[in-house]
């Protein structure tokens, strides 16, 4: 006992991670330091948001006392779960899961504690105990422990043979390969339970019945609800697809973005499974989020702390100053200092002009930058300009202008752009090629 720390599945539970739990688990975790895994399959080579909840479920356990094992689907990704999917997923060769799994194991090392003693995390691949693994060897030593009648009862098959859809037998066998795994870390690692998300059940108690019939063993399965948004839409997923944890995929100000944007019932229940804010924390946010719901104060903290947990410190500073920037006062110094891409990012979708840097020098003033020189995209005239600015209307940079500057007054942004805002929300990217 002296090892745990917490009761982790009373911590789970007021966070909303419980979804389903087989009789004796919460006991097992309190009894002693337990050694748990949760798995991974690399069907892309980034986590996206989706995953995070089993990432946090994984650092909730090692918070508690307890051993996480982040296992790779090196061997199953090959194959595809069946559960709860339509059809049947495309099967990867071999070059492109080694791929993810060298970008999925990178990530994963981010967020877990891999040297502090006896609860230490461990990355494995499942391939590297499956790949000598023969087809008669598996069918007799899984096979035999499980009949098909309990392989037919699983939700993930029914609902396919009763959809009309069909199953394979090599999705139909999913199950065995992940029960394998469970029995495999049961006998090799002392793992005694399997988490995932509510849809992995059916293949969980799998590998606790492979435990129990092949090696008389108990093994226990813990599964977390499927994570949604309010308005019953997919978590995870915008316009522009998913929300990757890889910077390339999913910049950190999209990444930042997305949670910013999330309604005042989702940032409540969000904000207890993706921080590890205290139960008083929370209660304290929510309550001063509810007296001015406006100022957003539970999406901001929400934001804040998950995009510095999975990008830096540094990264989230930018997202922080680039969404400032469309709302902000006195922001040019924030403008100046966006790397290109997040700028692009910003201003993605305004109207977008160039002009050479030859032509830009050639230029009287500003009013004819704004009008005819960008092609009447700011403004159709100049004399429609020269009163706008007149009025205080305009900017370039996020600084108000009089309208007697000259175009090459300005500093470019990233040596190359100049930003023009006509009133309020009105926006134009003049990029100046040299």
């Amino acid at each position: 006992m002296s090892s745990i720390k917490k009761n982790l599945i009373e911590e789970l539970k007021w966070r909303g991670m419980i979804h389903d739990m087989m009789p004796g688990t919460e006991e097992q975790f309190n009894k002693e330091m337990t050694t748990t895994y949760v798995g991974f399959d690399p069907t892309a080579d980034s986590l996206h948001v989706g995953h995070l909840v089993s990432v946090m479920i994984l650092n909730h356990l090692q918070r508690a006392g307890h051993k996480p094992l982040a296992i790779i689907g090196g061997a199953t990704g090959m194959i595809g779960d069946p559960s709860f999917k339509s059809d049947e997923r495309v099967l990867l060769d071999e070059e492109s899961i080694a791929k993810n799994i060298a970008g999925v194991r990178k990530q994963l090392e981010k967020f877990m504690d891999f040297d502090c003693g006896e609860n230490s995390a461990e990355l494995l691949n499942n391939y590297d105990w499956m790949k000598d693994f023969s087809f008669i060897d598996f069918v007799r030593d899984a096979g035999k422990h499980i009949t098909v009648n309990y392989m037919m009862s699983k939700d993930s098959v029914k609902r396919r043979l009763e959809a009309g859809t069909g199953l394979s037998f090599t999705e139909f066998t999913y199950q065995l390969l992940q029960g394998w795994d469970f029995y495999h870390l049961y006998t090799t690692k002392g793992c005694k339970v399997q988490m995932g998300g509510s849809d992995q059940w059916g293949n969980i108690v799998t590998g606790t019945e492979l435990i129990r019939r092949k090696a008389s063993g108990e093994a226990f399965a813990v599964t977390c609800p499927l994570i949604t948004k309010s308005d019953g839409t997919k978590f995870g997923k915008t316009e522009g697809g998913a929300v990757w944890l890889d910077p390339e995929k999913t910049s950190p100000y999209q990444f930042y973005q997305f949670w910013l944007n999330v309604s005042d019932e989702d940032a409540e229940k969000y904000i207890k499974i993706f921080t590890f804010k205290t139960k008083e924390e929370i209660e304290a946010l929510i309550a001063e989020h509810r007296e001015a719901p406006h100022q957003r104060a539970l999406q901001r903290a929400l934001a804040e702390d998950i995009t510095e947990r999975v990008h830096s410190k540094e990264d989230l500073e930018m997202a922080i100053k680039a969404s400032s920037i469309l709302f902000g006062k006195n922001v040019t110094d924030d403008l100046k200092s966006l790397d290109e891409r997040t700028l692009l990012q910003v201003f993605e979708g305004v109207p977008q002009v160039e002009i050479s840097k030859g032509d830009l020098v050639d230029l009287e003033d500003v009013n004819d930058l704004l009008s005819a020189a960008t092609g009447g995209i700011v403004f159709k005239s100049k004399g429609e300009a020269r009163r706008m600015i007149a009025g205080g209307g305009v900017s370039i940079n996020k600084a108000k202008i009089a309208g007697e500057e000259k175009p090459t007054d300005f500093e470019l942004l990233q040596g190359k752009y100049l930003l023009a805002q006509k009133g309020k929300k009105n926006y134009y990217l003049i990029k100046v090629n040299a």
